[in-house]
């Protein structure tokens, strides 16, 4: 069966199907990535565990309506509209004691949640930043060959603005300087003289 559109008597086009190479290029990544959270979520100890599981349900809202109904029976029953004896008069000095300790205990056990997911995000930080330098790396090498190819070919290549740079590596650590370098002379009113952060 032909699609066509609407409006115009030529059938639509269709989409390409993706290479065999490409899918499996990607069906490989997606692997590596459930196989790596897997392996995260095996090195979890039981308090780790237990910690994740009180954060995401205190994070839902079912946690908020369960709350919602605790309280509105707590304060009717204290307040006598309730056929139950009063255990917590006015100004509900027990609720509140429960209510300051769950809080200690929740917050606690948000931070641990944190430190964990800070620890997992700093280290595909490290990969991104690995990642990240070794394409820089090869595509330095590859304007460098591009470069040698024109010049065996008699092209000339001096009115392309910046490729020296483009064929140097960047130094990581003379863009960090650099960009704390800015950021303090900001702080002093101060305007900055750039610097060149690339690696000669």
């Amino acid at each position: 069966m032909r699609l066509r559109h609407p409006h115009r008597h030529h059938p639509a086009l269709q989409a390409p199907a993706e290479k065999p190479e490409m899918l499996d290029l990607i069906d490989r990544n997606i692997t590596t990535m459930v196989e790596l959270r897997r392996e995260e979520e095996e090195r979890k100890s039981a308090q780790d565990r237990m910690a994740d599981v009180l954060t995401a349900f205190s994070g839902n809202m079912v946690f908020v309506y369960l709350h919602v109904v605790w309280f509105t029976f707590w304060i009717l029953a204290n307040l006598g509209l309730l056929s139950i004896k009063p255990f917590d008069p006015f100004p509900f000095g027990l609720l509140t004691l429960i209510v300051s300790l769950e809080a200690i205990f929740l917050s606690t056990f948000v931070l641990i949640s944190q430190n964990r997911a800070g620890e997992v995000a700093d280290k595909r930080a490290d990969l991104d930043l690995q990642i990240d330098l070794l394409a820089e790396h090869k595509i330095t090498h590859l304007v460098t060959l591009v470069a040698v190819i024109a010049d065996r070919l008699g092209i000339d290549t001096s009115t392309i603005p910046d490729l020296s740079q483009l064929g140097s590596d960047v130094a990581p650590k003379a863009v960090l300087d650099e960009i704390r370098y800015r950021a303090d002379s900001e702080k002093k009113n101060k305007k900055p003289e750039p610097r060149n952060p690339q690696a000669r």
